[in-house]
């Protein structure tokens, strides 16, 4: 039994060789996993930081390739617009203006006929431009812009390489708000607002002289406006200026160095400003865009400035107004015949600051004239004169007895400063017709 007993214990001996040799070998292989499996987790983390890495570069590169894109968008535009620009140049030479250009002059104001369909009118009224334009063609260029499909206007606007031709076609319908309203006003609104926008928005001109194809100009036309644009930019309560007198007649004038400030908006060859179209053209009426813009909710209290002697002689008497009161009141239009030079001429009087006074020491100096019969007493007074009216009727009465217009628009009498119109009266005095507040307005 003990010999059993000590056998057995030598064998164990040996079985807890090999079992600890087996540990150990577990042990190993264990570790050597385990180093296996941190060096088989650390490359699938470098792994997955590359991948990551890659991911950001790819992603950038696809962001430059959109900026590239997008580039390459902007770049077609600007070529487009660059051909667009040099082909106006181009155009702008070939007719003489490209000078403008080479000497790096900016223009005082384009010059704009606005035409439709008298070929005639249209050549008379370029030939009387030229005339006095073509030495300053890069201070004023010309334009004539048609409205509608005559050939033989558009003809007559190709042939001269002095202008750039620009043609509206607008062939949507057009309703009368009122029966028996012509359309020509219509089309006539819409025309303006379509030349304008392109002469101030595609063109991008400062100043714009509108004329009409019916139109000649005075010697010292540009010159007047040259100057007078100077005040349109320091004075924002002068909303436009312009070349025409309503009571301009020949009778009714001496002097050609005067100015004035009206309330009134004179029309018929006149300038105004970009910014002032930029109120303008959103709100711009379907038709009877003058008296529109007479209206003092259009105006807001702003003024025009317009000489005593006209700058410009209408003599359409064939037109959409069918003639009206051409014999009366245009065709004895005085045209203004002495070059003025303006450049020397002294023009801050008519600042808003100092007008008032200027033209309230005119009225105050004027010899008042009361009684129904003031105007036979005007006939013999040799100074100027003030003779006051109560109301628009008692203004028309006078108006009619002198021979002057009797128009009212929103209260306000054609040519009127504060309510006073005035007009010359047998050569040089003046007559002056003041409203019932216009001198508490004057400060008389």
């Amino acid at each position: 039994m003990m010999r059993i007993s000590c056998d057995f214990r030598y064998l164990l001996l040996p079985a807890a060789v090999v079992f600890i040799y087996v540990q150990m070998r577990l042990f190993s292989t264990q570790s050597e996993y385990a180093d296996r499996l941190a060096a088989a987790m650390e490359s699938e983390n470098h792994c997955t930081s590359q991948m990551r890495l890659l991911i950001d570069q790819i992603s950038m590169q696809q962001g430059r390739i959109v900026d590239l894109e997008a580039f390459s968008e902007e770049r077609k535009r600007l070529d487009q617009e660059c051909a667009q620009m040099r082909a106006l140049v181009q155009d702008l030479e070939r007719k003489g203006v490209g000078k403008m250009i080479d000497k790096v002059q900016v223009p005082v104001a384009a010059v704009v006929v606005m035409a439709c369909n008298r070929a005639d009118y249209l050549e008379r009224t370029v030939e009387s431009i030229l005339k006095y334009q073509s030495s300053i063609a890069s201070k004023f260029p010309l334009f004539v812009s048609q409205d509608g499909e005559d050939a033989s206007v558009k003809s007559k606007a190709l042939s001269y390489n002095q202008l750039t031709y620009m043609q509206h076609l607008d062939y949507s319908p057009v309703h009368p708000e009122r029966p028996g309203e012509l359309i020509a006003y219509y089309k006539i609104a819409r025309h303006y607002k379509w030349a304008l926008d392109q002469l101030f928005y595609r063109h991008n001109f400062s100043q714009v002289i509108i004329l009409e194809d019916d139109m000649e100009i005075a010697p010292d036309f540009f010159d007047y406006f040259d100057a007078a644009a100077a005040l349109l930019n320091r004075d924002k309560s002068i909303m436009a200026v312009s070349s025409w007198n309503d009571n301009g007649q020949k009778q009714f004038v001496h002097d050609p160095y005067a100015l004035y400030r009206s309330d009134f908006f004179p029309g018929l060859g006149w300038m105004l400003s970009k910014s002032t179209w930029d109120e303008l053209s959103p709100k711009w009426p379907k038709a009877y865009w003058d008296d529109w813009l007479r209206l003092k909710e259009n105006h807001k209290g702003r003024q025009f400035i317009r000489p005593e002697v006209c700058r410009t002689y209408n003599f359409g008497e064939h037109g959409s107004s069918l003639g009206q009161f051409f014999k009366q009141y245009l065709e004895p239009i005085k045209l203004n015949d002495v070059l003025v030079d303006w450049k020397s001429m002294d023009l801050s009087y008519l600042m808003e600051d100092k007008y008032v006074k200027h033209f309230a020491d005119m009225v105050k100096n004027a010899r008042p004239v009361y009684g129904t019969d003031a105007v036979l007493k005007a006939h013999n007074i040799n100074s100027d004169v003030r003779i006051e009216y109560a109301n628009q009727e008692d203004f028309e009465h006078l108006a009619r007895q002198f021979g002057i217009f009797e128009e009212w628009k929103d209260g306000v009498p054609r040519t009127a400063y504060k309510g006073v119109v005035v007009f010359r009266y047998q050569t040089s005095r003046r007559i002056f017709l003041v409203g019932p507040k216009s001198l508490q307005q004057l400060g008389i």
